[in-house]
């Protein structure tokens, strides 16, 4: 018999599989219709803009567009010779025309990124170019004896690439030279690797806090009656009603010198009343403070984990012989693992960019990469390196995110 007579058909004489295939492709296609405005919704207003400003860490073209004259002659130079005439003359003309526009400000911040205090004698040698004349070597060091210092001129090399990995190289304390090689800043520079390392370490401890707090509170609430855990569960709930700001300023009441939590330890004779802790604008009171907001972020994935676990399991091992301790580490830990890690994962993600409460308690001991992010997008106005510095921090975390897959695997990460 064919395989034309013995294959299924639908109604209308379409072979079933294909019919199926059909149907299959109408179901998807009205799916993806249905989630397609909220899909535009996130590429318009989420990633595209987040892409847009983390490009900015390796692409500048401010000096290139605005001064492309000099920019053209900067290619062919070694950066080691002294400049020469025609690049001066290149360098006036480009001025007299950035003076014009009124484009010498973004030419003389870009410049300046590089080399610092060269903003000053762009704006003033640009007011001036106009009236120069040959040789115009002679007349730039005639107006500032520092256009005569070879490192401006480097500084404007590096400053005219569009592509660069300068912003990326500065964020992590080394610095990029006019002939490309990369080099460690000077030692009075090196603050951004220190508060990398400050908001890594900040993130693991406040991670490490809220599980050893929040575990045996998950605990408790897993295995109360459900009437009192869902009483106790709403107290966890209550701080997400709480602003996040009132919050942290309750902490700033609580912790300084003369707060609640100091007037306890003398009440209690922990300290003495003219030496009382120092809790408060330090990485003491940035912990204490995350620890608190972040706590049920912890505490709700390990809680609906826990919930899913058989009490029976640990009852079947006490009846054969094994002690509390041996039944809660052989058999009930290792099913809240999950929880753990969707818990853990969730804190320290969220500790690592946390910028409100290191800014208000954490003082000059207590801030965060965040902290200098927000520096340079609004008192700086350092958008590159601002973006850079998002850059390595977002690269750090998709590293940890492969870390954890490969360690305890993300298909096992589950939040109940």
């Amino acid at each position: 018999m064919s395989d034309t007579t013995t294959s299924l058909v639908a109604a209308d004489g379409t072979p079933l599989k294909r019919k199926l295939a059909q149907s299959l492709m109408r179901s998807r296609a009205r799916a993806f219709g249905l989630a397609l405005p909220l899909l535009a919704f996130i590429l318009v207003l989420f990633v595209y803009p987040i892409a847009n400003f983390l490009t900015q860490a390796f692409y500048d073209a401010r000096f290139a567009t605005l001064m492309p004259g000099t920019t053209e002659v900067l290619k062919d130079w070694d950066a080691v010779s002294a400049p020469t005439e025609e690049m001066a003359a290149v360098l006036v003309a480009d001025l007299v025309v950035s003076k014009k526009e009124k484009t010498i400000g973004k030419v003389a911040t870009r410049v300046n990124r590089e080399l610092s205090g060269t903003r000053s004698l762009f704006t003033k040698t640009a007011r001036s170019a106009k009236k120069m004349e040959a040789p115009y070597m002679e007349a730039l060091i005639k107006k500032d004896k520092d256009w005569g210092d070879i490192e401006v001129w480097q500084a404007m090399k590096t400053a005219s690439r569009v592509y660069t990995p300068a912003y990326l190289a500065a964020a992590v304390d080394l610095k990029m030279l006019a002939d490309g090689s990369i080099v460690r800043q000077d030692e009075d520079r090196r603050i951004h690797v220190i508060l990398f390392w400050r908001t890594l370490e900040i993130s693991f401890l406040v991670t490490l806090f809220c599980f050893m707090l929040g575990y045996p509170v998950a605990y408790m609430l897993s295995t109360l009656p459900a009437r009192t855990s869902n009483l106790l569960l709403i107290l966890v709930l209550l701080p997400f009603w709480t602003s996040l700001l009132v919050r942290t300023t309750a902490w700033i009441a609580m912790l300084q010198a003369q707060g609640v939590l100091n007037d306890l330890f003398v009440v209690f004779g922990l300290a003495a009343d003219d030496d009382r802790f120092s809790l408060i604008y330090n990485k003491t009171g940035t912990l204490i403070a995350m620890t608190h907001i972040l706590l049920p972020f912890m505490i709700l994935p390990l809680y609906s984990v826990m919930k899913t676990i058989p009490p029976s399991y640990v009852r079947a091992a006490k009846s054969m012989g094994a002690t509390n301790w041996t039944a809660f580490w052989r058999v009930y830990f290792p099913q809240s693992v999950p929880g753990i890690g969707a818990g853990a994962l969730l804190v320290f993600i969220l500790a690592i960019g946390y910028y409100i409460t290191p800014a208000l308690v954490g003082g000059q001991d207590g801030q965060m990469i965040s902290n200098f992010i927000d520096f340079h997008m609004r008192k700086s106005l350092n958008w590159n390196l601002a973006a850079a510095m998002g850059l390595v921090m977002l690269v750090f975390v998709l590293f940890m995110f492969w870390i954890y897959d490969r360690i305890v695997g993300i298909d096992n990460m589950k939040l109940g």
